[in-house]
């Protein structure tokens, strides 16, 4: 997926309101951006970091820049935009790269299940069970090559991990997909000393049949595509 207009690079002054990013371009100018995540950015919003925006010209944008993705200035990138895997992944889907689930040919984003929730995809094909698909956009690195999720403490992601368990259990097929927006990172594992909860819940859901698919990206400031597989679980050593 190519980002819509050429991104163009600046350092983060502050990020604060959770949405909202004070950046100073390379002409000295300073600019407000929308940071379209609504964690924590643990590690990724220190002041003076270099980040990449994305200018805008659409009058119905109140802010004229989007913040995309943090440079850590040492050949690797973190897309920090949480809106951009589904976007990402339902490109790949449709074209069978993701090859656990490329049987399915029909994919169909938002769809109403569990209570009052909406799954990322659902995906059909004759003779085979319905494979629900959760999306979770994986951003955090407190140890590299390890990506960690969640950042922050998640009632939602539990809830999500309860009502795919149920789809297990009804004898549909449940996938809670990590998509790690960092080039890093080789492995990932729950953060259980950030939402011991989640893990639990993450836990309880694996034990009823919910299927974890860790994939990793390829990011630069042109776009974000599907890289490979990434391992669930910490490294050896």
């Amino acid at each position: 997926m190519r980002f819509q207009t050429d991104l163009i690079p600046a350092r983060l002054i502050r990020r604060y309101k959770r949405f909202l990013a004070d950046c100073t371009l390379e002409d000295g100018r300073e600019v407000i951006a929308h940071c379209a995540n609504p964690g924590s950015m643990m590690g990724l919003a220190a002041p003076g970091t270099k980040v990449w925006l994305e200018p805008n010209d659409d009058p119905k944008k109140k802010l004229d820049y989007g913040l995309r993705l943090v440079d850590h200035e040492n050949g690797h990138l973190t897309g920090v935009d949480t809106s951009l895997p589904n976007r990402v992944l339902r490109a790949a889907l449709k074209a069978g790269e993701i090859a656990a689930l490329s049987a399915y040919k029909t994919v169909r984003p938002e769809v109403k299940y569990g209570t009052n929730s909406r799954v990322d995809f659902l995906l059909s094909q004759n003779g085979l069970p319905d494979a629900y698909v959760e999306v979770k956009s994986v951003t955090l690195c407190r140890n590299a090559p390890l990506a960690e999720f969640p950042d922050s403490v998640t009632a939602r992601g539990a809830k999500h991990m309860h009502e795919l368990a149920e789809v297990a259990r009804a004898g549909h097929r449940a996938v809670l997909l990590y998509l790690v927006q960092r080039t890093d990172c080789t492995h990932v594992d729950i953060a259980a000393d950030i939402d011991p909860k989640y893990a639990a819940a993450h836990a309880d859901a694996t034990k009823a049949g919910v299927e974890t698919l860790c994939i990793g990206t390829h990011i630069a400031p042109a776009g974000i595509t599907i890289a490979g597989p990434l391992a669930l679980g910490r490294p050896a050593g």
